[in-house]
């Protein structure tokens, strides 16, 4: 008998047609993983990378200064813009007053003197001082402090001869440091 078959003999070719369509489907119609671009650190060198200053009874070293953005590979499309980074040393060279360091912000100068303003989007480059748990915000005469500057940085002044220099304005306030020794007389066990 050609044309008849078994019930049993249905669902099994049915069940195999159905695996072989949830096999094409599958294989055929899979979603494709999207190939996403490398994104790159793109590092301009600041020069002089370290430049050391003094202001009143402060120094100042900043070091290892450069400038990153993250940008997409092949696009050239800007992922994350321009930061200025490195290490910020100040020390208190005063031999008979205290410094109590509030803070600070970074100016950019072009080569007119004017400043240069960052973008709409992003925040001006503020220095804290003691943002850690345990550090200090006061400098006793002769002692320093380092931290690590991570600052927002403008796209104008990644244009060549634009930057003139990079200015830190510090706020501080001096304060008389003075050591006295107080002596008790005491003894032990007498009359």
């Amino acid at each position: 008998m050609i044309g008849s078959f078994t019930s049993k003999q249905i669902g099994l070719a049915a069940a195999c047609a159905l695996a072989a369509a949830l096999a094409a489907t599958t294989v055929g119609c899979a979603p494709q993983k999207a190939v996403t671009a490398a994104i790159n650190d793109k590092v301009y060198a600041v020069k002089p990378d370290a430049v050391k200053v003094t202001a009143g009874i402060v120094t100042g070293e900043m070091t290892e200064m450069k400038v990153t953005e993250r940008v997409e590979e092949g696009s050239g499309r800007i992922d994350t813009p321009a930061r200025l980074s490195g290490k910020l040393s100040l020390k208190n060279i005063s031999a008979d007053q205290t410094v109590r360091v509030l803070g600070g912000r970074i100016v950019y100068i072009d080569q007119q003197g004017r400043p240069i303003k960052l973008e709409d989007d992003r925040t001006a480059p503020l220095i804290r001082v003691a943002s850690q748990y345990g550090s200090s915000d006061r400098l006793d005469p002769g002692q320093d402090a380092t931290q690590s500057v991570d600052a927002e940085f403008p796209v104008a002044a990644l244009k060549a001869k634009k930057l003139k220099e990079i200015r830190l304005e510090l706020s501080y306030i001096p304060s008389a440091f003075k050591e006295e020794k107080l002596s008790f007389n005491v003894s032990i066990g007498g009359k």
